[in-house]
């Protein structure tokens, strides 16, 4: 039976929220400044792993798209059928999900709309109930503590040095527990007010604010957001222009950059007539953390064989998650790590039927599971890193998603 897709205007205050529209019926979220897409329900869903987890998710979204019968009114990227999905880190076990929820409201500045699956009674689209905060939240070190985390990092730079590979990421787990079931529109909630210039996402449990656009494709355009290389702020204003100046000029950073821009524009190029890769990095400004930023731009060739999903696998996984040479760091990453990624650093958002969509990095984001959340964070580690100062850059990644599950 084929599906009914149906993607009307709506007349939606400047002031709404999205998230305030969200009921607990497992809801979806990709936000940016205020626009975005959110959802909830599941008219569809596809769950995928391994190797071919990309390759199969695509696939069906393709056969179940083909079949929908649309009717949309505003033909905006992101209206008629809309997936969510949450991919897999590595491909063993490289449980992913792809899913189709029943209903979609959308912003892009003036434009909203709402997209229904199915049967669905016309949501009244009055604020939801509003989400608790999680209660007696405690967190505790994941797989490995501190002093055992720096000497798998100290271990990858003794690698490095003697020419085993050039930069390699490592990541470690936190983990915090509640006193009850958590509901994951109260942390996301926090880190959209906290972070507007990242994409606040959530998926099928993987949830965070991440600053990193790992591919968009719109309309033949073709863009990604590479950031490697971290200072942590300090508050005063002076002092952090002054370190973000000392950020723009720092080797070890800038050379770790140029990885991450370098893998993704030779990931882009077969897909593209042509390409704008800027010469130097800007430094992008985040409440807790500066880094250095490339938008990589390309105008796409194969958009009606090649999907954003597509373009991801292509650009996963990037120096900036993985390392340098990929292959080689991604094997250390199972050697030394410590732990299982699940979904933590993976592309994580939504694609339309056309296949153009926003797939980010899940970074600064945690897994949800009940009363139990695990939040990752992660550093680029290369010859001259020092484990101590990576471990505090951790731990300043960790402080999006841990202050958004404490009340306040």
């Amino acid at each position: 039976m084929p599906l009914t897709v149906r993607t009307v205007r709506l007349d939606l205050d400047a002031a709404t929220r999205l998230l305030d529209l969200v009921p607990a019926d497992r809801p979806v979220t990709w936000l940016r400044r205020g626009d975005g897409l959110v959802g909830w329900g599941c008219a569809a869903e596809v769950r995928t792993g391994g190797v071919t987890r990309f390759a199969d998710a695509d696939k069906w979204w393709r056969e179940t798209t083909a079949n929908a019968v649309v009717h949309d009114e505003v033909n905006e990227p992101g209206t008629g059928p809309v997936a969510f999905g949450t991919f897999g880190f590595a491909d063993d076990p490289g449980e992913s999900v792809l899913v189709l929820p029943r209903v979609v409201v959308g912003r892009r500045g003036d434009v909203a709309w709402l997209t229904t699956v199915g049967d669905v009674p016309t949501p009244s689209l009055e604020p939801a109930e509003i989400p608790d905060p999680p209660s007696g939240v405690s967190f505790a070190d994941g797989a490995l503590n501190g002093e055992q985390w720096m000497s798998v990092v100290a271990d990858a730079v003794a690698r490095i040095s003697r020419g085993d590979l050039e930069k390699v990421v490592l990541a470690r787990d936190l983990v915090a527990t509640a006193d009850e079931t958590i509901d994951v529109r109260w942390p996301l909630g926090r880190l959209a007010e906290g972070y507007p210039m990242c994409w606040t996402f959530h998926v099928d449990g993987m949830f965070g604010a991440t600053p990193e656009m790992l591919v968009r494709r719109e309309r033949g355009l073709v863009t990604s957001r590479v950031l490697a290389g971290t200072i942590r702020r300090t508050g005063d204003d002076e002092r952090d222009l002054a370190l973000a100046a000392t950020l723009a000029r720092s080797s070890k950073d800038l050379e770790e950059h140029e990885y991450a821009v370098r893998s993704v524009a030779d990931a882009l190029e077969p897909h593209c007539s042509s390409m704008n890769v800027p010469e130097a990095p800007f430094v992008l400004h985040l409440p807790n953390v500066m880094h250095l930023a490339t938008d990589v731009a390309g105008v796409v060739h194969d958009a009606a064989t090649v999907s954003s999903l597509q373009l991801a696998e292509a650009l996963h996984p990037s120096a900036a998650v993985g390392g340098t040479p990929t292959p080689v760091a991604v094997d250390l990453i199972s050697e030394i790590e410590g732990m299982d990624r699940g979904r933590y650093a993976g592309p994580v958002g939504w694609m339309d039927a056309s296949g153009d969509g926003e797939w980010g990095i899940a970074l600064r984001s945690a897994w949800l599971s009940g009363s139990t959340v695990r939040l990752y964070a992660g550093c680029g580690i290369v010859a001259d890193s020092d484990p101590e100062a990576e471990l505090a850059e951790a731990q300043a990644k960790f402080v999006p998603v841990r202050d958004a599950l404490t009340a306040g």
